[in-house]
């Protein structure tokens, strides 16, 4: 497995083209690898997972995770700076093997995690009707999602609560029949997208457009079963990986980066 972080060239019109649309950039990613196809992902095992983070307007990084090592040249011809990237030493794109890191996942261990992610939850709007797949549109409820216990169970980690003295509101309270996590726990939630697109250029019919809703998590976890979290690393959290959500990544609590970690 390895990680890759890529810093997009917002300046070039190849690069907004490419982060203004999910689909093209998803086959972008996926042109980084020679020998591996799509049907190659499917299934429960390692698949090529990836994620934009914009921390900036001009500082905006894709992030990889794959079961081989990415060649993102032709990311970098659209996207990048390839005059920079002329010298060996700096391809324009960093990849470092994810085996090491991940082995040092152990039970008890804190990190800080990034994730962006497709929270959604199945409703019926009439009795009879099937269930249907629908955004969590609050932050409430999207960090409901991911605080899930069902849900942190079977992904390796349970997110990390506040000390009390350090808490501004409620530790929980009852409103709606829903509970309000307050600031309970280390976690915000930020950077909401509604994301609309065509399945392909050519079709242009708005009663099959995709539409994704993501938003992104940061936050403290502890891990509880260091397997089934790397596992997550590995595979995805959640709904619409092939759209950039489902990929977390995980930076010692300290805030220098260990040695052989890419920096979030």
């Amino acid at each position: 497995m390895y990680l890759t972080r890529f810093r997009a060239n917002t300046a070039r019109p190849g690069a907004r083209r490419l982060l203004s649309s999910p689909q093209s950039l998803h086959a972008a990613v996926m042109a980084s690898f020679p020998g591996l196809l799509p049907t190659d992902t499917a299934g429960d095992g390692p698949r090529v997972l990836w994620r934009l983070d914009h921390n900036a307007r001009a500082e905006v990084f894709l992030y990889v995770v794959s079961p081989d090592r990415p060649d993102l040249t032709h990311l970098v011809e659209q996207a990048g700076w390839p005059a920079a990237a002329l010298d060996p030493d700096t391809p324009g794109w960093q990849s470092r093997p994810y085996g090491p890191f991940l082995d040092r996942l152990a039970e008890g261990g804190r990190w800080e995690f990034r994730l962006t992610a497709n929270p959604v939850h199945y409703i019926r709007r009439k009795d009879g009707e099937p269930t249907k797949r629908t955004a969590h549109l609050t932050p409430v409820h999207q960090k409901g999602w991911l605080l899930d216990p069902e849900r942190q169970e079977r992904a390796g980690f349970r997110v990390v609560e506040k000390p009390e003295d350090k808490r501004l509101l409620p530790g929980g309270t009852t409103h709606k029949n829903h509970v309000h996590h307050g600031d309970r726990y280390e976690l915000t939630v930020r950077d909401e997208r509604a994301l609309s697109f065509a399945k392909s250029p050519e079709d242009r019919s708005q009663a099959r457009r995709v539409k994704v809703v993501t938003v992104t998590f940061d936050g403290r976890l502890e891990v509880t079963d260091p397997e089934a979290l790397r596992r997550t690393l590995t595979q995805g959290l959640g709904k619409a990986k092939a759209y950039g959500c489902g990929l977390m990544t995980l930076v010692p609590l300290a805030t220098t980066p260990a040695h052989g970690e890419i920096p979030r």
